[in-house]
């Protein structure tokens, strides 16, 4: 076919739409294939977001329609049922519908230039003296091959274009699988706070969520790294002391799968290409969160893939920049929470059930109060741990890993 687009991205989520958004901004040609027939189906992730976070991205305020709630509150749950409750000044996230952000990324996108081809699945890349030079798609049983100049991966977690760049993808045991539901007949909850519960008897090597959307209904999920967590749902659902209560007769009115790669970021380029989000496991360790770091390292991509075509240059050297700049942006805190991730994991449950009584009798609710910042959790440790609970409360945590 002729030159089809500077740029290809494989993939219409958040991350591929918002890269292509910063791309087709500066006028750079730029086309998303999609594998499904709409932008944001199959939905599998909550949509739990910082409003900081998106803030900072130039995404919020977003359409009415697109956020379903926002939470100034968040109530964290021990093993046996202790629970221990944050208030904050002022709304600090919101749950939106995944779908329509999806579509809303993707519409800003468009509104600038960028191309969607939707039914438009990739099936493999092409490749031309070591250098990624396009992709084979198939288009309904039509199979077309596209050059470019770069391809953008932005697939999510099959990393199947991601081993056909010859990279390697997140190591297996780094995996957890989650189960995400909406409910209804959901009682005594607050409409404004996010429940979580910890400990590897419900949610193992992971936690489980409650987001209250109102009129009784909420997203309710977890994650395990192994076992099968529909199972462990129901084990929460039903067994715990404080979620049972809440949702023993709740109903479930849909359910969706997905992995989470929780090992932090991976090598995410080599020549004529790159990857963004889920593909490069660019996710908090600790919450599994990819949306904003997902869309601040598309951002990155897109940056570099411009400099890249004004120097006609897409050899490895010059797109290593990419993995050095999102690496300076996320690197501190990645390591900080994956030694958090590792620390919970590790933590037997009745330690855990310690820790939360420990957090209420010394009141870390009134240090935790001021907290502004909740995607760069490392950052945000550096700037309370002076405070005197704060102090308190890590020496705690210390003795108790220790021991």
């Amino acid at each position: 076919m002729g030159n089809f687009s500077d740029v290809v991205i494989v993939g219409g989520g958040p991350t591929g739409s918002f890269c292509a958004l910063n791309l087709a901004k500066r006028n750079i040609n730029v086309t998303v294939f999609e594998e499904h027939s709409e932008v944001g189906v199959p939905c599998h992730c909550a949509g739990h977001l910082s409003i900081n976070g998106l803030k900072t991205l130039g995404l919020y305020p977003l359409p009415k329609d697109v956020v379903e709630n926002t939470f100034r509150g968040t109530r964290i749950y021990s093993p046996k049922g202790l629970e221990f409750s944050i208030r904050f000044p002022s709304p600090m996230t919101c749950v939106v519908d995944r779908v329509l952000f999806d579509r809303h990324i993707a519409q800003l996108a468009e509104k600038v230039g960028a191309n969607f081809l939707l039914k438009s699945k990739v099936e493999r890349l092409t490749s031309e003296k070591g250098s990624i030079k396009g992709i084979e798609v198939n288009t309904g049983g039509n199979f077309l091959k596209i050059p470019c100049k770069i391809v953008v991966d932005a697939e999510g977690t099959s990393y199947k274009i991601l081993r056909q760049a010859g990279l390697c993808p997140p190591p297996k045991n780094s995996l957890i699988t989650c189960i995400n539901t909406v409910i209804e007949n959901v009682k005594d909850v607050e409409p404004d706070t996010v429940e979580v519960f910890l400990g590897n008897t419900y949610a193992p090597g992971f936690y489980a969520w409650l987001i209250p959307l109102g009129e009784e209904k909420a997203k309710f999920g977890l994650g395990v790294k192994m076992g099968n967590p529909k199972t462990f749902l129901q084990k929460l659902k039903h067994k715990h002391p404080a979620a049972s209560k809440k949702l023993s007769k709740a109903k479930i009115l849909r359910e969706a799968y997905h992995q989470i790669p929780l090992c932090g970021p991976i090598r995410a380029y080599c020549s004529g290409f790159l990857a963004i989000g889920d593909a490069a496991a660019q996710v908090k360790p600790t919450t599994g969160g990819g949306v904003i770091f997902g869309l601040h390292c598309a951002k990155i991509a897109a940056d570099v893939t411009i400099e890249a075509i004004k120097r006609d240059d897409y050899s490895s050297k010059i797109l290593s920049t990419y993995q050095r700049r999102f690496m300076k942006l996320l690197g501190f805190d990645i390591r900080v929470m994956k030694k958090i991730r590792t620390f919970l994991n590790e933590m037997p449950d009745e330690k855990l059930d310690e820790i939360i009584s420990f957090c209420r009798k010394t009141r870390m609710d009134l240090e935790l109060s001021d907290l502004e910042e909740v995607d760069f959790q490392g950052r945000a440790l550096l700037t309370m741990w002076r405070k005197p609970r704060m102090l308190a409360m890590l020496t705690y945590f210390l003795l108790k890993g220790l021991t």
